[in-house]
């Protein structure tokens, strides 16, 4: 009896340290800005990382809307539950300053997409957006030799990689002929984004390019441009791999777009932060940026690189 006692405790004891263990594990966060199929990627990237961490437990998590008062709540609750790092990209990077910092003086607060660099956060990874905005001018200049007036469509006008990437486009096209007239801003609301497309189609008749500077902005503009029977009359210059983005790239409605490696942001990123907490900060450079490199994609190169996000969505 007093043997089978002890076999019941240990048996019972074993069980029980199963669930304390899981709960023991650290945990990373990774928040993104707004619900959006561009961010099936880096959840990839995650769940790569996952496999790769399993004394880590890693979490992706979209807010409930892509505002930066709820983005921070749920940083709040994060903190709250017990995460020990957060990666997040920022709706709001300069109005949320002050929510970053508090944040920041709890875990480990790192950046992707869209930077604060004037928080504490310890480092962004992620594309660099001038450079991106640059390759859009680039690619501007190239399928407009007499130049032409664009419209650019956004979600968050006041967010740092739209700054930047309108910065850089503006600075490609700078001499070209080609002018960047307005920007429209729509918040990530997809139905404000078409008609903000619609508005200028009939607004506008001078307008003969159209840049979509987020990743669902190209395809409201081939829905709108479809629509109105001007798909192949007003050249677009696109970022990101939305499959209608890369759909119009192929069957030359688009002249190319630019894309960035937000698996690699995923997975890095996860990497970077299990580091950080054990004590390795060697991954974290002075000026505490890590670029990813974008790259442009057009007809020659669309087929190889589609493949390759299947491959990586898929695996």
């Amino acid at each position: 009896m007093k043997l089978n006692f002890a076999v019941s405790i240990a048996i019972v004891a074993a069980g029980l340290a199963g669930p304390v263990a899981a709960q023991d594990k650290p945990q990373l966060a990774f928040v993104v800005n707004a619900a959006s199929d561009f961010w099936k990627l880096a959840e990839a990237g995650v769940n790569k990382a996952q496999g790769e961490l399993p004394g880590y437990e890693l979490q992706f998590r979209y807010p409930a809307q892509g505002t930066a008062a709820l983005q921070n709540a749920l940083m709040d609750d994060l903190v709250a539950a017990g995460t020990d790092a957060i990666m997040i990209s920022s709706a709001d990077p300069k109005n949320s300053i002050d929510a970053f910092n508090r944040i920041a003086g709890q875990v480990p607060l790192f950046t992707t997409d869209s930077d604060a660099p004037a928080s504490k956060r310890i480092a962004y990874l992620g594309s660099s957006n001038t450079l991106a905005g640059v390759q859009a001018g680039e690619i501007a200049v190239a399928a407009m030799p007499d130049g032409g007036k664009c419209m650019g469509f956004v979600g968050f006008l006041g967010a740092d990689n739209a700054v930047e990437r309108i910065a850089g486009f503006r600075k490609a096209v700078e001499g070209s002929g080609i002018e960047l007239v307005d920007v429209r801003g729509d918040d990530v609301d997809f139905a404000r984004a078409r008609s903000n497309v619609d508005d200028v189609l009939a607004a506008n008749p001078d307008i003969t390019c159209m840049v979509g500077f987020y990743s669902y902005n190209p395809p409201k503009i081939y829905e709108a441009l479809q629509a109105a029977g001007k798909l192949g009359a007003i050249k677009v210059i696109a970022f990101d791999e939305d499959p209608i983005t890369l759909g119009a790239v192929r069957e030359g409605s688009f002249a190319g777009t630019v894309v960035q490696d937000p698996y690699q942001w995923g997975y890095q990123g996860m990497h970077l932060m299990a580091k950080y907490l054990e004590g390795d900060k060697s991954g974290v450079p002075a000026d505490g940026l890590i670029i990813v490199p974008t790259k442009v994609i057009d007809k020659a190169n669309v087929d190889a690189f589609e493949k390759e996000l299947k491959e990586r969505i898929g695996g």
